[in-house]
């Protein structure tokens, strides 16, 4: 199996540089400090944002950042209606049931291509849109509006050492929270079960895979 997301292998060997000591009271939650992270280096690279697009993981962790770090409420847009339960200290609504038309930075966590055309229309003029979702297909948009809008895209990687410090001191000052993120657990030998509850279940936001059974 190759080690693509991490949790897929059962003994990790790299430089001492790239893993960060964590508390133990954070237990498996520790695993999402490097989604936690690329988060922060989605919100660190700008203004922080007045709405977030999509209450997935990503999304769910923008806002929670957003708070942490002194910003006011974003709104969160979420099409399906299973994943608009879960939000602390912020609201998540339908896009269609939002009247608003004048967002200055709107963060898209939901990874549609094809969204940018329908986002347009909410900015502010000169208002920005960041990508920071992972897109499959090519993003295209209309010109006309955007260039009435003044739009700036922004596109967020991965995090940064600097982002990963940040989030940790944010989790170990009280100021962020993990909890409710992992949705689901599974033994290791039942990986391949696991991984199809994870990328088809909308229920699902983050699988833990166990292997203490394989020790």
């Amino acid at each position: 199996m190759r080690g693509l997301f991490g949790g897929a292998s059962a003994l990790l060997v790299t430089p001492a540089a790239r893993v960060a000591r964590l508390d133990a009271a954070h237990a498996e939650r520790g695993a999402l400090l490097a989604l936690a992270a690329t988060a922060h280096h989605a919100l660190a690279g700008g203004s922080l944002p007045d709405l977030v697009v999509g209450h997935g993981t990503l999304g769910r962790l923008l806002a929670r950042i957003t708070l942490a770090l002194g910003g006011p409420a974003p709104t969160v847009w979420e099409i399906d209606a299973t994943r608009r339960s879960g939000a602390e200290g912020y609201e998540v609504i339908a896009p269609e049931d939002d009247p608003r038309r004048d967002y200055r930075v709107i963060l898209d966590a939901s990874g549609a291509a094809g969204l940018l055309d329908s986002l347009v229309p909410r900015l502010a003029k000169g208002g920005e849109v960041v990508l920071c979702g992972f897109y499959t297909q090519p993003i295209s948009f209309a010109f006309p509006p955007a260039f009435m809008k003044e739009l700036r895209l922004r596109i967020a990687a991965e995090w940064q050492p600097a982002d990963l410090e940040a989030t940790r001191r944010l989790l170990d000052e009280g100021r962020l929270s993990l909890d409710g993120l992992i949705t689901h657990r599974a033994d290791a030998a039942d990986a391949a079960a696991a991984y199809t509850t994870a990328f088809t279940d909308t229920a699902c936001l983050k699988m833990i895979l166990d292997w203490s059974a394989t020790a």
